[in-house]
């Protein structure tokens, strides 16, 4: 489905938007929409137009499963770090669809594109990877207008998916994203819905002139 043939507002999408876990149907995301969703976040701004970003698509069963059950074991781990009453409620929040969703995108961020003088990145060197990050916020945002679900997976040993997926030093991966159609995005996200914590209202989060006026 097409942004022509069903348009979906950016601020629709913007609190549309879900971290999917469950709800993957396990059908593929077909190559025409992958596509689309690609190009809007490699359409992202980035410091000095050095576009520090790259995406491997994975879809092999065998690497899936593989980096699902490293996941689960990084879950496990946290898991066993929190307090008691965390745990508890920790212990229902299904933290990734690695295998269920049947595509994974790795987004990965070169701080050597663009060579040595990126303009703009010379007195805060974060902004090559804040680029990245933009990428990954337009490739959600427009999955979301294509009715497809997006998981972030965040559980991982950065140097246990370089070498998974032959990611040359110094190009780092910074997100894993489960990608496919789902059976539906819930209403309430889930980190909301199962008790981890609640959002900010926004007038906490404004300040006038000084940080905390």
């Amino acid at each position: 489905m097409s942004d022509t043939e069903n348009p979906m507002s950016v601020y629709t999408a913007i609190r549309s938007r879900r971290d999917v876990r469950a709800e993957f149907t396990g059908q593929i995301v077909e190559d025409d929409v992958l596509h689309r969703i690609l190009d809007a976040a490699h359409h992202a701004p980035s410091v000095g137009n050095t576009q520090p970003w790259d995406f491997v698509i994975v879809r092999s069963p065998e690497t899936l499963a593989e980096f699902g059950k490293h996941v689960a074991d990084e879950r496990v781990a946290f898991a066993e770090s929190l307090p008691a009453d965390r745990r508890e409620t920790f212990d229902p929040i299904r933290i990734e669809g690695i295998e269920t969703s049947g595509t994974g995108i790795v987004v990965t961020y070169d701080p050597e594109r663009g060579g040595q003088h990126v303009l703009g990145r010379a007195t805060v060197d974060e902004t090559g990877i804040f680029s990245a990050v933009l990428a990954v916020q337009n490739l959600w945002l427009a999955a979301i207008s294509e009715r497809i679900g997006v998981g972030w997976v965040s559980f991982y040993q950065e140097q246990f998916l370089s070498e998974l997926l032959g990611i040359p030093a110094p190009v780092r991966p910074i997100a894993w994203l489960c990608v496919g159609p789902v059976s539906e995005f819930q209403t309430v996200p889930d980190l909301e819905r199962f008790g981890w914590r609640p959002r900010r209202p926004l007038s906490q989060a404004i300040h006038r002139e000084k940080f905390g006026g």
